[in-house]
């Protein structure tokens, strides 16, 4: 499969001077299958830029959810496909979005908040919210899922095709001081051996106490996890808006020591709009 980037920012979009080699665009990753299926992961501010792509083609668009929060979904009235008439689209909210807020994508488009409606849309947009693994599983696509540690929940995903494996878990706080939806160690087992692992990894230990609790997982938590599950390309994502290139460079710098002095086998990104990786 074909893993590219778009949005890569956590929270808020995070545009300026600071922000320019890593972006700051709010989530969206695209993961084409190499049966050719169209993955995209979450409709942060990234979607805008990857719509302008995929306008020119007609395929089915496959769009899972983690989430309701803004930053996941906010760019979802600029993407360019949905105002393409009779393109296909579905969109799987995550697995914990209680009945009102299922397909909050269209809901934001009521007028008020946009001024296009989601009723005047020309595109074919199917909300899949039942039995939703055997129906990706109809087209193609082969994924499980596993609840978020994160305020209203959410899911995370983990695509397969042909032996090889990317695991989606954004906005995830590894160590919750609350309610805990998946422990540790059932993070470990969902991530165990996969090809990529795209991770939340929004604090630095200075963030703490303060936001132990918000739903996102420090960065020392997340390259742990990746030594326990024996994955082989760590991927940083959901940058925090306040967090700059000279400070995301250093992490990384500091990922792939870390990982050198375990003597673990690991490849390490920091997330930047624009990084590709082919599995």
């Amino acid at each position: 499969m074909k893993i590219d980037f778009y949005g890569v920012r956590g929270s808020i979009p995070a545009p300026g001077l600071n922000t320019v080699k890593y972006g700051g665009n709010t989530s969206c990753v695209h993961v084409k299958l190499n049966k050719g299926q169209n993955i995209i992961l979450d409709a942060g501010t990234g979607i805008r830029s990857l719509g302008g792509k995929l306008i020119n083609t007609d395929d089915p668009i496959f769009l899972l959810v983690s989430h309701s929060h803004w930053d996941h979904m906010q760019g979802y009235p600029f993407f360019l496909p949905i105002y393409q008439r009779e393109r296909e689209i579905y969109v799987c909210p995550s697995e914990q979005t209680i009945h009102d807020q299922l397909c909050s994508l269209l809901d934001q488009m009521d007028g008020a908040h946009f001024p296009v409606e989601a009723k005047e849309l020309p595109s074919r947009t199917e909300c899949v919210v039942e039995n939703v693994e055997p129906e990706l599983r109809r087209h193609g696509i082969n994924i499980t899922r596993k609840p978020l540690n994160h305020p209203g929940s959410g899911s995370a995903y983990k695509i397969t095709e042909n032996g090889v494996s990317c695991a989606y878990v954004t906005d995830n706080e590894l160590d919750p001081p609350d309610k805990i939806h998946t422990t540790y160690d059932e993070w470990v087992a969902f991530c165990a051996n996969t090809d990529i692992l795209i991770h939340d990894a929004q604090y630095i230990e200075a963030d703490m106490p303060q936001k132990h609790g918000w739903g996102h997982s420090l960065i020392s938590q997340v390259r742990q996890l990746a030594l326990d599950a024996e994955i082989k390309t760590l991927i940083l994502f959901h940058h925090d808006p306040d967090r700059t290139d000279a400070q995301l460079t250093e992490i990384q710098q500091e990922t792939e020591s870390f990982f050198k002095s375990k003597k673990a086998d690991i490849k390490v990104h920091c997330a930047w709009e624009g990084l590709s990786l082919r599995v």
